[in-house]
């Protein structure tokens, strides 16, 4: 079976993914390892984000809500667990946790039910009312996090040790970077499967002309509130990891630019495109690194970078080098 240029490309960035750390581990970089985990974390939130811009066309300016919900999730729970105080007593007691896939979990139901919330409103609008109301989300968590003093308020909260996985040590930075893509295979190859779904074609024909699929029976604000609820899911598991990797978490996890990084990396990387939103991730953790040691203002050649992909390139990087996408037109 002959691939594809794109699949061919894609090959060659998880290939990269796998070298990259495993140099730096037997070269005895651990920040380089700490680097790609932060960017293979923020990959796996531009692929939850993707699910509903990508495929479903909703431009989301408050997904940084489920990244947030995400980390505090997690804050929360090993809060509570290294302090030895319970969560909640009555009527039941619910203590904390340092375990890795129960705090996995909360995030990703507690992200998805708020994700859920946040759609039933939202999506009875469009365009740029959508746009502006799941802003003013962000913004009501964002500041609501600032007031909530027994987390830490605007300081944030600070998480002495790193969570714990069964049979790893999640102190040694390249177990954790394995932990972590492996994670991002599993949704990559969850969208994948998506993308060919029944699910996934109703929603990106509900995309494109949402009359039709009304026409043979199918609800858009379903698909569409479903595939939000999702995103959401992805995202908020992306938001305990990158907690876990900064043993902090802060408002600022909720704020409005970081929502606007994750976009920025799905339109770099390609919008609809698989690896779309890991190229754009990985690209702009490495411009941050390199481009940010020279200058406070390299973020005026990222912008340049941004304007030329837009103006030049329509997939993206990846419909740049392997040319026009089958999902997206």
């Amino acid at each position: 079976m002959r691939l594809s240029r794109e699949a061919v490309f894609n090959l060659v960035v998880l290939a990269g993914l796998v070298a990259l750390p495993l140099y730096a581990h037997l070269s005895d970089a651990p920040f380089t390892i700490t680097l790609a985990t932060r960017a293979v974390i923020l990959s796996l939130a531009a692929v939850g984000l993707n699910i509903a811009l990508g495929i479903g066309g909703l431009v989301s300016l408050g997904h940084a809500v489920f990244f947030g919900v995400g980390g505090y999730a997690m804050g929360i729970l090993a809060f509570h667990a290294q302090n030895y105080t319970p969560l909640m007593e009555w009527p039941f007691v619910i203590e904390g946790t340092k375990s890795m896939p129960v705090i996995w979990l909360v995030a990703v139901v507690a992200s998805a039910l708020v994700a859920l919330g946040i759609g039933l409103l939202s999506l009875r609008t469009s365009g740029v009312y959508f746009i502006m109301i799941t802003l003013a989300f962000g913004q009501m968590f964002y500041y609501f996090t600032i007031s909530w003093s027994a987390y830490g308020g605007e300081d944030g909260m600070s998480i002495y040790v790193r969570n714990g996985f069964p049979g790893l040590n999640t102190l040694v930075p390249v177990q954790f970077y394995g932990l972590c893509f492996t994670l991002l295979c599993a949704a990559l190859a969850f969208n994948a499967v998506l993308l060919r779904s029944p699910f996934g074609l109703a929603l990106n024909a509900a995309r494109q002309v949402p009359e039709r699929v009304r026409a043979v029976g199918l609800d858009p604000f379903r698909l569409r509130l479903v595939a939000f609820a999702i995103s959401g899911a992805i995202t908020g598991l992306a938001g305990a990891l990158f907690a876990d990797l900064n043993r902090f978490v802060s408002p600022t996890m909720f704020s409005w630019q970081l929502s606007g990084e994750f976009i920025v990396f799905i339109i770099i990387g390609g919008t609809a495109r698989l690896f779309g939103p890991v190229v754009g991730a990985v690209l702009f953790v490495a411009l941050e690194h390199f481009l940010g040691g020279m200058s406070d203002y390299w973020h005026i050649w990222f912008g340049l970078l941004l304007l030329g992909v837009v103006l030049f390139g329509k997939g993206g990087l990846i419909g740049l080098i392997a040319g026009r996408g089958r999902v997206h037109d």
